[in-house]
């Protein structure tokens, strides 16, 4: 059995002092003991310990702490306050909300330029390459070389054609001169005939005068006019012969005829030899920087192969408006441009034109809103802008550059 503990033990701790001091002073003015006037006899005054027990106040029970704020800091209020306003100047600006609002821009811009394409004229195994990838060219300058040998053949075989349609027409021409003089032979046995015939008219009115008289025998007088009768068949026959010669002059200047045209053609031959033999050398058609070089030695090329490109040294920005804000945008306008791939260096220009029409109007598929359900989407404009002169880093634009262009009074 556990023992019993003492009346001593079992009184309650009293209140600190702190407790009594935070109930108010009233409270402690009514639950204050009243004063006990002192005993002469201290002994006789204390009371047992069981009455002293039951006559002490019972301890009121401690209150909770009251509540405070915790103090406030100052710097992670500014660090705060920093963060939001960042926060907000970076929405502003992605947004180009006020005060970041850039006015007519747009970053739908690209550099332009004109790009070459190489491509041989003629089929061959490449011979020879003399340059080299982003090389820079002048115009007229040889970059590669196709084997020569089959059209140095062809032009020779068409100079032989030429020569034997020239020989052609020369004998033509041995022909009708030969033509010719058959037929002035011609026309003299006419003129010879038309002689006899005239005598033997002569010769016949002679025989009829004197066959009438008797002077001559019937048969001298047949005679006669037997030699009438062949001198006019051979004047017929001479003027026959006389027309087959000149048909066959006009033969001739016919056959003459064709034969020129062979001898064109045969000429026509030789320079088309001559042309395919100079495409064997190709040139750079203007100065400029070459791209990738594709063309190997030894490669088996035909007509069209893009053997590499080359990049004349003009360059322009066009920059794909929406269509309401091209409103304002005239000729001449003054232009600023950043470019991306040069850490957004800027440049200026100036707009050179308008596109004629918007850009869906020169796509292969058109498109057909005449049916079905309609969304409106603003179309672009092309706008061409010239580069100023004598920028500093202006040489190392490249075509296709993306660029971010805004309008004179834009930011």
């Amino acid at each position: 059995m556990p023992e019993p503990k003492t009346p001593a033990e079992t009184v309650p701790p009293m209140a600190p002092p702190e407790t009594v001091a935070a109930k108010g002073p009233a409270q402690a003015t009514a639950k204050a003991p009243a004063p006990v006037a002192a005993a002469p006899d201290a002994a006789a005054a204390t009371p047992p310990p069981a009455a002293a027990a039951e006559a002490a106040p019972e301890p009121a029970p401690e209150a909770p702490p009251a509540w405070q704020p915790a103090k406030r800091n100052r710097v992670a209020i500014a660090v705060t306050a920093l963060i939001a306003l960042a926060a907000i100047i970076a929405v502003l600006a992605a947004w180009h909300l006020p005060p970041f609002a850039r006015g007519t821009s747009t970053d739908n811009a690209y550099v332009r330029g004109r790009t070459t394409v190489i491509a041989p004229q003629v089929s061959g195994y490449v011979s020879e390459v003399l340059v080299r990838d982003y090389e820079m060219v002048r115009p007229g300058q040889i970059l590669a070389r196709i084997d020569d040998r089959p059209y140095r053949a062809r032009v020779e075989q068409a100079r032989a054609n030429l020569a034997a349609a020239l020989a052609n027409l020369a004998n033509s021409s041995q022909a009708r001169a030969s033509r010719s003089a058959n037929l002035r032979g011609q026309l003299a046995g006419v003129v010879s005939a038309k002689a006899q015939l005239q005598r033997s008219r002569a010769d016949m009115a002679r025989a009829a005068d004197l066959s009438s008289d008797g002077s001559i025998s019937l048969r001298e007088r047949d005679q006669t006019r037997a030699a009438l009768a062949q001198a006019e068949a051979q004047l017929g026959q001479a003027s026959a012969t006389a027309d087959i010669g000149r048909e066959d002059i006009k033969t001739v200047d016919v056959g003459r005829g064709g034969l020129q045209a062979q001898v064109d053609a045969a000429r026509a031959q030789l320079d088309a030899a001559l042309i395919d033999l100079d495409h064997t050398v190709i040139r750079a058609p203007e100065g400029g920087r070459l791209g990738e070089v594709g063309v190997r030695l030894g490669q088996y090329v035909t007509n069209g192969t893009q053997l590499m490109a080359v990049v004349p040294p003009d360059r322009w920005i066009i920059a794909n408006f929406k269509e309401a804000q091209t409103a304002g945008v005239m000729p001449g306008q003054g232009v600023r441009f950043t470019v991306d791939a040069l850490d957004g260096a800027a440049f200026t220009g100036h707009v050179l034109d308008l596109a004629p029409a918007a850009g869906s109007e020169f796509s292969v598929i058109k498109p057909d809103n005449g049916t079905g359900n309609f969304i409106k989407i603003p179309q672009r404009i092309g706008v061409r802008i010239a580069i100023d002169p004598g920028q500093r880093l202006a040489d190392r634009l490249r075509p296709g550059m993306s660029v971010e262009v805004a309008l004179a009074g834009s930011q």
